[in-house]
């Protein structure tokens, strides 16, 4: 994955299941990449602590509660100690649909409180703040990426059928992040494209209670979806930050 220089360094953010730890298998593969990846519960975290004991001088797994700023803060200052103060790939793949009692809600009269600030918290504040710490280690001469997973059921544009009020709203302003963020980094961190991507339907358990109308060729595998979004992150160019960019490398509308 030499794409930005001789040493990548990357983080994968939410990287105990489905495409954060698929994106975790797919740079293992690849040379010269040093991988930090983030788990929160380390009794679901089984496979990707297994990998780290099998590339122990490759991975390094971190304990992150996103919600915790001071968790953020002290993994930045942790990695700017072993990286020279230098990430090249930063993807967050921390998400929430559906967890117990906090499902998507079909009308207003399932609206919650509680709910909604959650769905925010995981799916939008976490990227700005992790944005906001990690800054220093974008700052230097090397191309890098800065990337949201996202989902196009963010976008307003596209939003024809209603419902899942917290999950499309927090995605939106995640996309919202993004933009500010990008424009702020163009200024202060130049080499550094900032993105939201969409990765398609997938075939995690985020997905799995609502796979039932999708067609088997719109059901990515999660090896599918991670080899197409890193093409698409490979393939970014400067002109590209600060959009919201599918699998297939397009820009989805707002």
């Amino acid at each position: 994955m030499n794409n930005y220089q001789t040493k990548t360094n990357a983080l994968i953010f939410g990287a105990s299941r489905g495409i954060g730890l698929g994106f975790v298998k797919a740079l293992l593969e690849k040379q010269d990449v040093n991988i930090y990846a983030t788990y929160r519960r380390t009794n679901l975290s089984t496979e990707l602590l297994s990998l780290e004991t099998t590339h122990h001088q490759t991975l390094h797994c971190l304990a992150v509660d996103v919600t915790k700023e001071d968790q953020i803060t002290n993994l930045s200052d942790y990695i700017q100690q072993q990286t020279e103060s230098k990430l090249h790939l930063v993807i967050n793949c921390v998400g929430i649909l559906h967890q117990g009692t906090l499902q998507p809600e079909k009308s207003l009269k399932h609206i919650n409180l509680e709910n909604l600030v959650y769905y925010f918290q995981v799916n939008s504040i976490a990227s700005v703040l992790i944005a906001k710490h990690f800054m220093p280690l974008f700052c230097h001469s090397n191309k890098s990426i800065l990337a949201f997973i996202s989902a196009k059921i963010g976008s307003i544009h596209d939003n024809h059928l209603g419902g899942w009020y917290g999950y499309r709203a927090s995605k939106a302003a995640l996309n919202m992040f993004m933009r500010t963020i990008a424009i702020e980094y163009s200024r202060k961190c130049s080499q550094t494209i900032v993105v939201s991507l969409h990765p398609g339907t997938t075939d995690t358990d985020l997905s799995k209670p609502f796979q039932k109308n999708i067609p088997p060729h719109q059901l990515f595998s999660i090896e599918k979806t991670v080899n197409q979004l890193l093409e698409v992150i490979y393939s970014l160019t400067a002109n590209d930050s600060g959009y919201f960019i599918s699998w297939e490398g397009n820009r989805v509308l707002w």
